[in-house]
């Protein structure tokens, strides 16, 4: 599924650009704008008289194209997270099996007498 959506960003990357670039390519009603300078006359000598026409059709056609690939990101987004959120809940199973521990060494019982004589009683040389 990444490598869709990965294949679908490289293309909307792609028609943004085409977009940008056909929007600016057309003439301002006035006759005066960027469309002049994106080379305007060069394509009235490419196409003719109908060069807003073929411009604005190919700006209408890339919006579409536009529109329905970032829908379908959003879609495949959508897909990709509800269905990859359930894979990384699971805990990872362990296969081997623990190591037998050695036999712990016996634990010593606290004595009940105190090691210190009582203050009362005195040690004999």
């Amino acid at each position: 599924m990444s490598l869709l959506i990965g294949i679908l960003t490289v293309i909307l990357i792609g028609t943004s650009i085409f977009l940008v670039f056909v929007v600016l390519m057309q003439r301002a009603k006035t006759d005066s704008g960027m469309g002049a300078a994106m080379g305007g006359g060069s394509m009235e000598s490419a196409f003719g008289a109908e060069t807003s026409n073929v411009l604005t059709g190919a700006t209408i056609k890339a919006a579409i194209l536009f529109f329905l690939i970032s829908f379908a990101l959003y879609l495949a987004h959508i897909y990709q997270a509800k269905h990859h959120d359930a894979g990384d809940v699971k805990l990872p199973t362990v296969v081997a099996p623990a190591a037998p521990s050695a036999s712990p060494a016996p634990i010593k019982a606290p004595s009940t007498q105190p090691t210190t004589p009582p203050p009362g009683e005195q040690k004999k040389p």
